[in-house]
Order: structure tokens, then sequence, then C-alpha cells
């Protein structure tokens, strides 16, 4: 499973975060689905007083990157 496309465009928080939900979409069971967006939710509340903006552009690059690699792990499995 490639990345989505659209995440180089992804600059703010809330962007992030929908992206992640679409990522979470394309995995293919449930269980996995269901444990990935949980896991968007809860880092999006420990990270939501974040002001510092390279911080945040911080988290963003690696949560795309921890992403692309959730995705490509499912789909070496299939």
């Amino acid at each position: 499973m490639a990345p989505l496309p659209g995440a180089e465009l992804v600059r703010r928080p809330l962007q992030l975060y929908r992206y992640l939900l679409r990522c979470c979409r394309q995995l293919p069971t449930e269980g996995a689905r269901e444990h990935y967006k949980h896991a968007v939710r809860q880092s999006f509340r420990v990270h939501s007083d974040e002001d510092n903006p390279e911080r945040i552009q911080q988290i963003i690059k690696r949560a795309i990157e921890d992403a692309d690699w959730i995705m490509n792990k499912y789909k070496k499995q299939n």
C-alpha cells in the first residue's frame, strides 16, 4: 500500500488527523483499522496543546513516515 495522495500537502494538525484516518480506512482488517484509529486519536489528544510551529512540523513529518511504514507493513503481509 503506497501512501495516500496528498501527504505532501499536509501542513496543519487537522490535515494530518484527516490524512491518518484516511490511511486507517485502507488497512485490510477491522482490528487493524480500529487499533490505528484509536492510536491516531490518542496521539492527537496528547499533542493538541503543542504551539511551537517547528515542533508541529516535526510531529507531522514523523507521523506521515510512520503511516507509510504501517501501510507498507500491511502491503507485504498481503
